[in-house]
């Protein structure tokens, strides 16, 4: 065959498949039915316009059971009842009107053939054909021209997408070989997940248990805690003297700490004194007064004026050094007295202090080792009773000694006794 014969072929296969452009009848402003529409409208329409299972649907009822035919046998059997008016193509139109309202509405503002138009090209530019495409064929101003272009268009499109879905089936393609490697991935990762989720909660189980656990032992604790608590407080409310046998207590270690301590004192003046009664085995001018006295008493049938001054009579010592008390003490006693102590207010209470005054025939008041109070105390109270007072500055054996020798002269000398308020000159150190 020659390319003349071939082309001639060509040339009335397409004025075969090119729809005759016959004038359209005059309706008015009526929109056009779907059976008023020519047969080469009704093919692009029900295969555009409506989902294959919308028009098996509407088939099925129009023939009242279920259509067993395949989609192509639907397809033609609807196209060819749009030629006139049935009950599919009422329902057909029916459909269309209702699927595309919105755009029927929007196609009602073109008010000429030229405003249709562009408004089919801006609905293709924007890719929403099969509304545009129902709303523009049915509308009054669509003529034959405008009739044959959105037919031409609709084809072309039909191509496009037709192309598209052979472009977008190959894509498709390799996204789902894609899908299945990401698949395989995530199912390995899910596994990997799941053990190590499954870890993590027997971990938390065991972590959780251990937290009980402990919860437990701490209640125990605070429950053996309060109890011991309530034991303790019903302890001491059943000795009302707690807090002050707690005092004693504290007290009497204090006193014990100082007992030890004077009787270290005490022991090592002992020493001291059987050194010193070695060395006074001679005589020795220089011996203080007292103890004179002390050494002619008893060696002597003759009694010195202070053994007859101090002879069964309290001696009370008021202050003074607690290193220097024992040998106060022993004075005293040496020489027949007897000797009694208060520290002037330093740690024995000054209520005891007036009970010892009043009980003392000789007061020594050594005024370098006294509180102020003390000091005022003995004082107002020796020249208010008249009693004896000595007055010692030095805290030393031998002022006391020299000031008990200055007394007893005087009182030797001036046998009767001092008016009250009279106050003794205080001896020199």
């Amino acid at each position: 065959m020659c390319n003349r014969e071939i082309q001639q072929a060509l040339a009335v296969q397409f004025r075969q498949s090119v729809p005759t452009l016959t004038p359209l009848p005059a309706i008015g402003s009526r929109r056009r039915r779907l059976w008023d529409l020519p047969h080469s409208c009704h093919c692009p329409v029900v295969g555009v316009c409506l989902p294959l299972e919308t028009l098996r649907r509407l088939v099925s009822k129009s023939s009242g059971g279920k259509v067993m035919a395949d989609d192509y046998e639907v397809h033609v059997g609807a196209v060819a009842e749009c030629a006139r008016r049935n009950r599919l193509s009422e329902l057909l139109q029916e459909e269309l009107e209702r699927r595309y309202a919105t755009e029927i509405k929007a196609c009602r503002a073109a008010k000429t053939t030229k405003a249709l138009a562009d408004a089919w090209v801006m609905a293709v530019r924007q890719g929403d054909v099969a509304g545009a495409f129902w709303a523009a064929l049915t509308h009054p101003h669509c003529d034959a021209i405008l009739q044959e272009v959105l037919c031409r268009d609709m084809h072309m499109l039909q191509h496009q997408a037709g192309a598209t879905v052979r472009v977008d089936l190959a894509r498709f393609t390799a996204l789902m070989e894609e899908n299945g490697v990401l698949a395989r991935e995530l199912a390995k990762a899910q596994e990997r997940s799941t053990r190590a989720l499954a870890e993590k909660t027997s971990e938390l189980e065991r972590l959780q248990a251990q937290l009980m656990q402990l919860r437990a032992d701490n209640l125990t604790k605070d429950s053996r805690l309060a109890f011991v608590s309530e034991d303790l407080e019903a302890l001491k409310a059943s000795l009302p003297d707690h807090e002050a046998t707690q005092r004693l207590r504290k007290r009497l270690e204090l006193m014990t700490a100082r007992q030890h301590e004077l009787e270290g004192q005490n022991a090592s003046l002992r020493q001291r004194l059987a050194a010193a009664e070695k060395s006074l085995q001679a005589p020795n001018p220089n011996a203080d007064p007292l103890a004179k006295a002390i050494d002619s008493a008893s060696n002597t049938q003759a009694v010195s004026p202070i053994t007859l001054y101090l002879k069964q009579k309290t001696v009370l010592c008021v202050g003074g050094r607690s290193g220097n008390i024992a040998n106060y003490r022993d004075l005293v006693e040496r020489v027949g007295g007897r000797f009694a102590h208060h520290d002037g207010g330093l740690e024995d209470s000054q209520c005891v202090l007036d009970a010892s005054l009043a009980a003392a025939d000789l007061v020594i008041c050594q005024t370098g080792c006294i509180s102020h109070n003390a000091y005022w105390k003995v004082k107002d109270f020796c020249k208010r009773t008249g009693k004896r007072c000595v007055f010692v500055e030095n805290p030393s054996a031998s002022s006391l000694a020299r000031g008990l020798t200055q007394i007893a002269d005087m009182d030797s000398e001036n046998p009767s006794p001092a008016p009250a308020g009279w106050a003794e000159a205080r001896p020199q150190g």
